[in-house]
């Protein structure tokens, strides 16, 4: 297009906007804000009563001197954030906005949670909702009380929300969490991702005013003002200049870094203390088909003081287990080609050529042209940049595709399952010399990922439409994820994304709203409920994950130089085979309605609108922890050894009395010395089935073979229906990592 006619596009666009922007502030709506904590304190005694549960639940199973288990969520959005601010509007059955707030008071009084964090997209964080944040947060710290002893902790942080467009530039999501939170202490701005390599004619985060006004227009009927000031407040900022050193740039500018080295070295300039935790590293959702965690083992891309934790399980699902299935094949010129078939695993764009082979049939083609519109449906899924492979079919249903990307035999997997980005490959990559060779060594953790500011809402399997993001299926029918209504073709159609435009409506948001959970929790063995015992902990990643419930976790190293046990985390070099100590107690069964705390903290009215009416409100009755099972990974020696045989999942299974008290068990690696090799070894504690809400989120009914042949999406259920399957809860130990004695010729 001529400049000129462009630049009269543009003029026209901001006067339309100028003219929208100051309807809105005339329409009476507040302008969206974090807002302030309603609710008080936790009374002591709550506080101290959990204490004393866990307490006793440890001697129980023969913890002598244990430190305290402390329950949190490090992933929580409001609706600040894009995604959650859409989602909250009424032409998307949305309940209206939850600020911060919301999430301090549903922490404290609703999850029952000891500390929780704020994550919020940092690409819609202006230096308005940035500075409100900071304060909101403050005052959520403010009511905590005695700061030794605190009901709650609160941390201040941002999302990192990188999409790349291809495996070779896709590095994922990392949520920043920051330590501390008085001023000079903290950054002046959150980081956000920036423009993925590779994309060099697209060098702005800020939305042009055309695009701004078309936005604002298709939204209006619908969002009404408070949506277009959204928008316009969030197009107003401009991307700060590039080669400034962080502190020098001006404080009204979005900053962003393309990658995590440019992440690592931002956080590093501005020197505060600070965790970075991947997460949704499997997800497919987003993440391109063939993306792998390779890329990032590198000096520049992994920053071991800082990525010391990784999330393995939210309400979107599980990354924790590596699979061999690859859903695409990328050679090493970067062509891409389809797989077939394989054990257990049906590729999406195997699935597209079959769709559209048994369209063309119908249509009476012959069986040689079918095969060849098959091949080439196949090849235009592969070549389709983002996840957007899927619109390459036209006039689909959720039904068409089965379970096809899905990993079959996962516990609650991610949707289309990306396995080299699992969690238990990253952790099987080696590089480097083999005197001190560079990995992931990570802490394992889990958290909501909650767009509705309510952290920790795996408490109780109830309110799907509130607890979960099922609701996001309904991004189809906002002008952001609309995708255009296309008859049922026998052809296929390459994907082709324009510049500018948004990629959500190429994603699978329908099919994909089956699959989100009501979310995990991080668990802490902490000295003290006090900021710097917590985040001390973290730090030297003494640090579990749960699937929801508070299962209680402790694994231990016996036999550590020294003498003391070694607890989860620890890291240490052994000549003799490790032995190892595991006990887990299962988690208390909830009961209806909220205990007295909470109902005087809250008003009704809030009470039902954050905790739908149900709270964190445990029986006296522990379920039974059925099993522990045993993780051993071997690193690898050298990049071109393959994962496959070196992810030992189960390598134990260690059954459980099914008692009340818990489970107690040890064990040694025979094997560790004659092996030569270093390992890392994690336990699953499993508890005994229970129902969870979209824990059968497709609902299959397969045929002879195990082929999913027909489908009850939990996404198509009305919202009175929670969508409840049976699943065995668990938590996830963060490993113990054990090398071998090194040498200066050591292989």
């Amino acid at each position: 297009m001529p400049k000129r006619p462009l630049l009269v596009l543009s003029l026209v666009a901001l006067v339309f906007l100028g003219f929208l922007y100051l309807l809105g502030t005339g329409a009476g709506v507040a302008p969206g804000t974090a807002g302030t904590p309603q609710a008080r304190e936790v009374a002591t005694e709550v506080v101290e009563a959990r204490g004393k549960r866990i307490a006793e639940s440890a001697r129980a199973v023969g913890e002598a001197r244990p430190k305290q288990i402390l329950f949190g969520d490090l992933h929580v959005h409001s609706t600040f954030s894009f995604d959650a601010f859409q989602m909250s509007l009424p032409m998307a059955g949305g309940e209206g906005a939850h600020p911060v707030s919301d999430a301090c008071d549903y922490a404290r009084h609703c999850a029952g949670l000891d500390f929780w964090s704020i994550n919020d997209h940092a690409i819609t964080l202006t230096p308005k909702r940035w500075e409100q944040t900071v304060e909101a947060i403050r005052q959520c710290n403010a009511v905590a009380g005695n700061t030794a002893t605190p009901d709650l902790v609160t941390y201040l942080g941002w999302e990192w929300t990188q999409v790349g467009t291809k495996p070779s530039n896709h590095y994922g999501h990392k949520n920043v969490v920051l330590r501390d939170l008085e001023e000079g202490r903290i950054p002046t701005r959150p980081i956000a991702a920036g423009i993925p390599e590779g994309m060099g004619d697209v060098d702005s985060l800020t939305p042009s005013p055309l695009i701004l006004g078309g936005l604002a227009l298709l939204e209006w009927n619908s969002g009404g003002p408070e949506f277009v000031r959204y928008l316009l407040d969030t197009g107003a900022v401009s991307d700060c200049p590039t080669g400034v050193p962080v502190r020098d740039l001006p404080s009204d500018c979005r900053e962003s870094a393309r990658t995590p080295e440019q992440l690592f070295a931002k956080l590093d300039d501005w020197g505060h203390a600070s965790l970075v935790i991947p997460h949704g590293t499997a997800w497919g959702f987003y993440t391109p088909p063939g993306s792998s965690w390779d890329k990032q083992l590198s000096p520049s891309q992994h920053d071991p003081a800082r990525q010391r934790l990784v999330e393995l399980y939210s309400g979107h699902g599980n990354s924790e287990e590596f699979r061999s299935f690859r859903e695409v094949i990328v050679d090493d010129a970067g062509q891409r080609s389809c797989p077939g078939p394989q054990r257990g695993y049906l590729p999406s764009c195997w699935r597209a050529g079959e769709i559209i082979e048994a369209r063309c049939i119908a249509e009476g083609a012959s069986e040689e042209d079918c095969a060849k519109r098959a091949a080439q449906a196949r090849q235009y899924f592969v070549d389709a940049d983002f996840n957007g492979g899927a619109a390459v079919v036209p006039g689909t249903t959720p039904a068409d595709w089965q379970d096809a990307g899905q990993c079959r035999d996962c516990f609650q997997p991610d949707f289309n399952y990306r396995p080299r980005s699992s969690v238990q490959y990253l952790m099987a990559l080696s590089r480097g010399a083999s005197s001190d060779p560079l990995r992931f060594r990570m802490g394992f953790m889990a958290a909501s990922d909650n767009h509705s500011a309510r952290p920790g809402t795996g408490y109780k399997e109830v309110a799907r439409s509130a607890f979960t993001e099922a609701r996001f299926g309904r991004f189809l029918d906002t002008p952001v994820g609309e995708v255009t209504e296309r008859d049922p073709a026998a052809r296929a159609e390459a994907v082709r994304l324009e510049v500018g435009a948004s990629p959500f409506g190429l994603f699978e948001t329908e099919r994909q709203a089956s699959f989100f959970l009501t979310g995990g929790l991080a668990a802490v063995h902490a000295e003290g409920r006090d900021r710097e015992s917590l985040w001390d902990a973290m730090q030297r990643r003494e640090v579990y994950g749960t699937s929801g419930p508070r299962i209680l976790l402790w694994f231990d190293l016996l036999n550590a130089p020294g003498g003391a046990p070694l607890p989860m985390g620890s890291e240490v070099t052994l000549e003799e085979p490790p032995i190892f100590q595991v006990r887990a107690v299962g988690s208390l069964e909830p009961r209806a309605g909220c205990e007295a705390d909470a109902t005087s903290a809250l008003s009704p009215e809030r009470l039902e609108r954050l905790c739908r009416g149900e709270c964190y409100r445990p029986s006296e009755q522990r379920r039974i922890i059925t099993r522990i099972e045993v993780v051993r990974i071997r690193p690898q020696q050298g990049p071109d050894e393959r994962v496959t045989a070196l992810v030992e999942d189960p390598w134990k299974i260690l059954t459980c009395s099914g008692g009340p008290d818990g489970c107690h068990a040890a064990f040694v690696d025979d094997d560790y010395v004659k092996s030569g090799r270093d390992a890392l070894y994690y336990v699953r504690a499993i508890e005994q089935p229970s129902q969870a809400i979209d824990a059968d989120p497709l609902g299959c009914t397969r045929d002879v073979d195990g082929r999913c042949i027909e489908i009850e999406p939990c996404f198509e259920r009305p919202e009175s229906d929670d969508c409840l399957s049976e699943t065995e809860q668990r938590a996830w130990s963060s490993p113990i990592f054990v090398d071998q004695p090194r040498t200066s010729g050591s292989t």
